[in-house]
């Protein structure tokens, strides 16, 4: 009888240390995979703050380009040059992304002055800059989405049972700075013939 309880203890003993073993391994595994995202995320970020960064840096030309046949256009000069450093000064994703909005919406206003200065227009300076801001947009616009799509995932992980429970004790938040199109998007531009 002794042996039989004794065995029982044992038993216990083991599938309670094999529990406890398996638990802790299922947390670090967790960890590890939200240090990963987490760190996907920053790296993905920094991808998408260089194309900005390279749109930041095309925009003074651009502008010197446009201030040589608009000199009377001062009003978008400078919501673009407050977008910029705005842009250039922001310290955050969500600062990044509000900026990169204003900057977006100063940027059309001053490819809108084209239409109306038709030496800009055929401006050599100007079809270039125009081309490699073009080329920029596209870069900035596959980062976003490689940006948002490492966010989505970062989320989705930690808020899934029992990643959730884990994430909780190891301080893991959701972060849902998630780039989004600029309301003015939203408008269909106007097409005159």
């Amino acid at each position: 009888m002794m042996r039989r309880g004794l065995w029982i203890a044992v038993a216990v003993v083991v599938v309670l240390v094999l529990g406890a073993v398996m638990i802790f391994g299922s947390y670090v595994s967790a960890r590890n995979q939200m240090v990963a995202k987490q760190v996907a995320v920053q790296t993905q970020w920094s991808n998408v703050d260089v194309v900005l960064q390279r749109r930041a840096d095309l925009i003074p030309n651009l502008v010197n380009t446009v201030k040589g046949y608009a000199t009377h256009e001062e009003t978008v000069f400078a919501d673009i040059a407050n977008a910029r450093a705005g842009l250039l000064n922001a310290h955050s994703p969500q600062a990044a992304i509000q900026a990169n909005g204003q900057l977006d919406s100063a940027l059309g206003r001053l490819l809108a002055l084209s239409e109306s200065y038709p030496n800009l227009k055929a401006d050599q300076n100007f079809l270039a800059l125009q081309d490699q801001l073009e080329g920029t947009e596209n870069r900035i616009a596959v980062e976003r989405r490689r940006y948002n799509e490492a966010l989505q995932d970062y989320n989705t992980f930690i808020r899934q049972f029992p990643n959730s429970i884990w994430a909780g004790m190891a301080g893991f938040q959701p972060n849902n700075a998630y780039f989004t199109a600029n309301p003015a998007s939203q408008n269909a531009p106007v097409v005159k013939f």
